[in-house]
């Protein structure tokens, strides 16, 4: 047989299938096609649904409601639950018999009032007047065509792919449903009629029907385009379902916190929108900002804002140290008034922090326990007595007893990791404690690598600062992209992270009346997950920050790692802000349960283009279009091969 044949004989076997096929489908009814492999009624509490993979369903009805219903909140919680399906029967209820059911409820309360009065219970009476007075309005309106009653039944569907999983969920349904003040019930030993009922073969099964007004009835409507913004703030971008611009203010009033989240995967448009947030915040609010540059895409923006842009590699000469300190103001609990304080003991902590992530290496030894960190931590502290630094303000400075005049001083000389290797050395020689002797032994090696004075290959953090965060810079980017990236990029953000909180939180609560708002970007956060004081500092950073009018945000395209470290869900719980762009695939189940996205918005992550995403402030949720102008984006563009255009031109 030839190929021409061969292949002539293929096609029509598959013309053949099709037909088939289609007159399978011709035959079939809308039944056939929407049922599963098979269902499993026996439970009288659930069901159990057989396919490509087992599943659990469970169906509720609404068994009591508020007084008062209020559009959306109603169901709200039941609509965005998670995989759950809701039905809602309504049948409008006829004139005459809606005149007729009101007269006898009009009836019977003024019945009931006779009684109460007659016994003197006034509490009754008056409430039982209220009602009738309510029922007359509402028979009244009805009358005049105002008004119109319905009878409506309300039943869900929860999924799940396990029994334990259909419990807990249901719990929380229950929950959640109770803050609105409306009660589920189970459908006990009529699950199969409620699962029946719940698809869309418009059979109502269940029949546990309430009395709604047409007012009451608009609460049930799950149609709601929600408008996130504030008053004021800058242009963020536009809701694309209704084409009205989105005003955002991070430091609003209405805002439990100024922190702000957003994860997205990898050219989805995260540092565009960022970009878009610093320039505008800070021409149109006048809101300093401060990045810490993982990937090296700020250093444009610092320039193009007037602002100030470090990089710190292996080759410059810049230094941080780590144990620098600064003032703070503090309330005083007693007086109410506002005092400054040097708070040592906490910057002991974050440096002994710092210290312990260093001597883990990006190996994360084990060796490091305990006993090392109260060496690290006794070495510190004694670090700062040396120098007489304690927790009275004064100490700080050089020769200053004059209280009145303290900011005037002359600022006295910090410990340095130099200085604190020297006094590891003094002690291990000292030392007679054998259980100690490791540790002194351990951290000498392994510490000398960030000693300048044995050309320590990441000796940066050796010595005194040298360059200040300037107050009132609109934008100050720390660039770290030159570093290497398995260990000493994330060092380096615990690092700077310590020290952005003394020399730029810090200072922005030393004058409350002159306090600006200051925004601090952590790029590419997922790199601080795997040390746990890097993570532990990032969580306290995210918490305090509101205090001293600050807004952290934090930006990652790896939130599976958020997912699988409960230490660092903190940060998320303490963000009031949620910016989601374009999701992988295999990060939108976590989203989804973390956050309680509906599948209609999970798609819409997983399918959206560059710039569009979802915005959470608060409660509220709108779809998200971040269009930078074309003047903006002479210094947003990430593309590289655009970049290379624009040069070449």
């Amino acid at each position: 047989m030839s190929k021409k044949q061969l292949k002539e004989q293929e096609e029509e076997q598959l013309n053949q299938l099709r037909e088939d096929n289609i007159e399978i489908l011709q035959k079939k009814t809308v039944k056939d096609l929407i049922a599963p492999s098979g269902i499993d009624a026996s439970n009288i509490d659930h069901i159990e649904i057989i396919s490509n993979a087992k599943r659990y369903a469970r169906s509720f009805f609404v068994s009591t409601l508020p007084r008062m219903c209020s559009f959306p909140d109603i169901f709200r919680d039941m609509y965005l639950f998670g995989d759950i399906n809701t039905s809602i029967y309504i049948n409008p209820i006829p004139e005459a018999r809606s005149q007729n059911e009101l007269n006898r409820v009009i009836n019977e309360l003024e019945t009931e009032r006779i009684v109460a009065a007659d016994r003197g219970n006034i509490n009754r009476e008056s409430s039982l007047t209220q009602k009738r007075l309510e029922a007359e309005q509402l028979r009244d309106e009805i009358a005049a065509g105002y008004n119109k009653l319905f009878e409506a039944t309300v039943i869900s569907t929860l999924f799940a792919y396990s029994l334990q999983e259909l419990d807990k969920f249901t719990k929380l349904l229950s929950t959640e449903m109770s803050k609105t003040l409306v009660g589920i019930k189970s459908a006990w030993a009529m699950q199969e009629e409620g699962f029946q009922s719940n698809l869309p073969l418009m059979e109502n099964k269940i029949k546990k029907s309430h009395t709604f007004d047409r007012r009451s009835m608009g609460t049930v409507f799950p149609f709601t385009t929600s408008e996130v913004g504030h008053p004021t703030g800058i242009p963020l971008g536009f809701n694309k379902q209704t084409g009205v611009p989105i005003l955002f203010d991070n430091f609003h009033s209405s805002l439990t916190n100024y922190n702000m989240v957003i994860f997205a995967k990898s050219g989805a448009g995260k540092s565009v929108t960022m970009k878009t947030l610093i320039s505008r915040s800070s021409v149109l609010m006048g809101i300093e900002s401060l990045a810490l540059d993982a990937e090296g895409e700020y250093s444009i923006v610092a320039e193009s804002l007037g602002g100030i842009n470090v990089v710190l590699s292996p080759n410059s000469k810049t230094v941080i140290n780590l144990f620098d300190i600064e003032l703070e103001t503090v309330k005083d609990e007693i007086t109410g008034k506002d005092r400054v304080v040097l708070n040592v003991e906490n910057k002991v902590e974050d440096v002994t922090q710092a210290l312990l992530t260093m001597a883990r290496g990006s190996t994360r030894s084990t060796d490091v326990n305990e006993l090392t960190k109260q060496i690290i931590a006794e070495s510190v502290a004694e670090e700062y007595q040396a120098l007489g630094i304690t927790n009275d303000p004064t100490s700080l400075y050089e020769n200053s007893r004059d209280r009145r005049n303290v900011l005037a001083k002359d600022k006295k000389q910090m410990p340095t990791i130099g200085s604190w290797y020297k006094r590891i050395e003094k002690k291990a020689k000292e030392n007679t404690i054998a259980d100690y002797q490791f540790h002194y032994s351990y951290l000498l090696k392994v510490m000398k690598q960030y000693i300048r004075e044995y050309d320590g290959q990441m000796a940066y953090f050796d010595g005194q600062s040298t360059f200040e965060l300037l107050d009132g810079a609109p934008f100050i980017n720390l660039d770290i992209s030159q570093l290497e990236e398995r260990f000493a990029r994330p060092l380096a953000q615990q690092i700077l992270l310590s020290w952005i909180w003394e020399k730029y939180v810090k200072k922005n609560s030393e004058d409350r009346t002159k306090a600006s708002r200051k925004r601090v970007i952590v790029d590419e956060a997922w790199m601080l997950l795997p040390y746990p004081e890097a993570v532990d500092f990032l969580n306290t950073m995210a918490r305090r920050a509101r205090k001293r009018n600050v807004s952290l945000a934090i930006i990652s395209q790896r939130f599976q790692d958020f997912y699988e470290k409960p230490e660092a869900q903190a940060v998320l719980t303490s963000s009031d802000t949620k910016l989601f762009l374009a999701q992988d695939k295999s990060e939108i189940e976590y989203l989804k349960e973390v956050f309680k996205l509906s599948e209609g918005e999970a798609n819409f992550l997983v399918t959206c283009t560059k710039g569009e995403g979802l915005l959470k402030v608060g409660a509220d949720t709108a779809i998200l279009q971040i269009t930078p102008t074309a003047k903006e984006f002479e210094f947003v563009e990430t593309n590289l091969n655009i970049l290379v255009k624009r040069r070449n031109r």
